[in-house]
C-alpha cells in the first residue's frame, strides 16, 4: 500500500531495510535559499521553518560546504537505513562546483552507498536558472549509488584484511556497473570500469570501514590482470565482456573520449593515452605536451617536467636487448618494411630506440614503488614546514595522506590539510576522503 508523507529526512518513521527504490532530487550547495524565499509567505501563514537542518550551503546561517556536507551525509545515511540491501538510490544533481559535487560524492561514501554509475539527464525543460542565467548548468547529473548487499557485507567481516576481501569487493561492484554505455550510434568508455577508478573505490571503502588497505595500487592492477578481463581499458566478469564483445561485433564503434590536462594525474593519463597508441621519443611528445599543459594547468599544482613525468611512470628502451613488444607492435604496423620481423632485427632496434612506452603491468609496478618513494619524500618536506603551501604537488599530498592514514598518524593530516588551500581539499576527492575520516578519527 503507497505511503504519502510530507517531512524531513531525518525523522522518517520507516522501519529499517524496507524500501525497493529511493530517487532523490536535494539541494545542491548555494543554488536556493529555500527557507528564507518562503518567508513571505510564512510571514503571512504565521509559521516559520526552522531552517537548522536545511541542507544547503548559506552565509547568514553560517553554513559552508563542511557544514553542508555533514547535513547530506546525516540525510544520506537515513537513507541507506531504510534502503533494503543490494538496491539503488538515485541522486540528481544540477550544480556548476566542483566542491558541491566533491560533497555529494563523499556524503554518499561516507553513509555506506557505492557510487556505480553518473550520466546527464535532458530534461528538455530546464529550470528556472538554466533558462535564466548563462552559467547555469543545461543538463543534470544522475547518480547511481547501490545499497552492498547484506552477503558480501557479512563475508567482508571475515575476509577484510585479505587479498580475497579486495577481489570479492570487485566482483560484487562490477555486477551493479553498467556493461554498455551509448552516446548516439557510438559506444563510449564507462569511466567506474577503469583500473584507477576501482582501486579508488576499493580504497574508499575500506577507509569508510576503517580498515588497512592490503594491497598496493601496482598489485591491484596485476591481480585485476589475472581474475577479469579487460576490453579497451575496462574490466569484465566473464558473462559481462560477452554483452560488451557481442554490441561491438554488431559493428558499434567506440568514442574517442577527450581528457584535458591540468594537473599532474591528467598529464600521467594523457601520456599513457598518446603512448599505448604510438610510442615515441622525447623530441617526438614533447611539442604536443607543452601544448596541452599551457591550456588550463592548476594553479596550486607545482609544474612538472616531462622528463620527470616520463621516468617516474614510463619506460624507454635503450636499444640493448629484444624490442619491446609495444614498440614492435607498433612498427610493424605502421612502417611495411619492419613487418614480420624478429624482435632483435638491428634495423628494427635502431628504429625503436629512444622511445617511450607503457610498461605491462609487472614491470609498472616497480616503477609505481619508486615513483610513491620518490612523492613521499617530496611530502615529509611538507610536513616540516609551518606556512601555508600555496604551490605544491597534490600528488604528493595524496600519497602522504595514504601513507599516514595506514600508520594511523591521522594529526599530520589534519595538520597538512589546513595548511593547503581550502578550495583544493574540498575540490579533491580523495584528498577530502582522507582528511575527513582522519578529522573523525581524532573526534575533531
Amino acid at each position: 500500500m503507497p505511503i504519502i508523507s510530507t517531512n524531513s529526512s531525518d525523522t522518517s518513521l520507516t522501519p529499517h531495510n524496507s524500501i525497493d527504490y529511493i530517487f532523490t532530487d536535494p539541494p545542491f550547495g548555494g543554488n536556493l535559499m529555500y527557507s528564507e524565499l518562503n518567508f513571505f509567505w510564512e510571514a503571512w501563514l504565521k509559521v516559520r521553518t526552522n531552517n537548522l537542518p536545511e541542507a544547503i550551503e548559506n552565509s547568514v546561517q553560517k553554513k559552508g560546504p563542511n557544514e553542508y556536507r555533514a547535513l547530506m551525509t546525516e540525510c544520506f545515511r537515513e537513507a541507506y537505513r531504510i534502503l533494503k540491501p543490494g538496491r539503488w538510490m538515485t541522486v540528481e544533481f544540477s550544480n556548476t562546483k566542483a566542491a558541491v559535487w566533491n560533497s555529494i560524492q563523499t556524503a554518499l561514501s561516507d553513509a555506506g552507498f557505492i557510487v556505480a554509475n553518473v550520466s546527464a539527464l535532458d530534461k528538455k525543460q530546464g529550470s528556472f536558472k538554466a533558462v535564466t542565467t548563462t552559467t547555469a548548468v543545461k543538463q543534470d547529473l544522475i547518480i547511481s549509488a547501490y545499497k552492498p548487499n547484506g552477503g558480501f557485507e557479512d563475508r567482508f567481516v571475515t575476509e577484510q584484511g585479505t587479498e580475497e576481501g579486495v577481489w570479492d569487493f570487485v566482483k560484487t561492484h562490477l555486477k551493479y556497473l553498467p556493461v554498455i554505455k551509448m552516446q548516439g550510434k557510438e559506444m563510449v568508455t564507462i569511466p567506474e570500469r577503469d583500473h584507477r577508478i576501482l582501486f579508488d573505490q576499493m580504497v574508499a571503502y575500506y577507509v569508510k570501514k576503517g580498515y588497512m588497505v592490503p594491497i598496493s595500487s601496482p598489485e591491484f592492477q596485476i591481480g585485476l590482470e589475472q581474475r577479469f578481463i579487460g576490453r579497451d581499458g575496462m574490466y569484465f566478469l566473464p558473462k559481462q565482456v560477452s554483452e560488451y564483445d557481442k554490441k561491438k561485433l554488431s559493428g558499434a564503434s567506440i568514442a574517442q573520449t577527450t581528457l584535458f590536462v591540468t594537473d599532474e594525474a591528467s598529464a600521467i593519463q594523457w601520456l599513457r593515452l598518446h603512448l599505448k597508441e604510438k610510442p615515441q621519443t622525447f623530441q617526438e611528445v614533447h611539442p604536443e605536451f607543452i601544448q596541452e599543459t599551457q591550456r588550463g594547468w592548476s594553479k596550486n599544482e607545482v609544474g612538472l617536467e616531462l622528463g620527470t613525468l616520463l621516468e617516474q611512470n614510463f619506460l624507454k628502451y635503450d636499444g640493448t636487448g629484444e624490442v619491446p613488444s609495444q614498440i614492435h607492435r607498433y612498427l610493424s604496423s605502421n612502417w611495411k618494411e619492419f613487418r614480420n620481423l624478429p624482435k632483435d632485427d638491428q634495423g628494427l632496434k635502431k628504429k625503436a630506440t629512444d622511445r617511450w612506452y607503457v610498461p605491462d603491468p609487472n614491470k609498472a609496478a616497480d616503477l609505481e614503488k619508486l615513483r610513491e618513494r620518490a612523492l613521499l619524500r617530496e611530502f615529509d618536506g611538507y610536513t616540516g614546514e609551518t606556512k601555508r603551501l600555496k604551490v605544491f604537488r597534490i600528488e604528493a599530498v595524496r600519497a602522504g595522506f595514504k601513507k599516514a592514514w595506514q600508520e594511523k598518524d591521522y594529526r599530520i593530516i589534519i595538520a597538512v590539510a589546513k595548511r593547503i588551500p581550502p578550495k583544493v581539499l574540498e575540490e579533491d576527492p580523495k584528498l577530502l576522503m582522507w582528511y575527513d575520516q582522519a578529522v573523525t578519527r581524532v573526534g575533531e
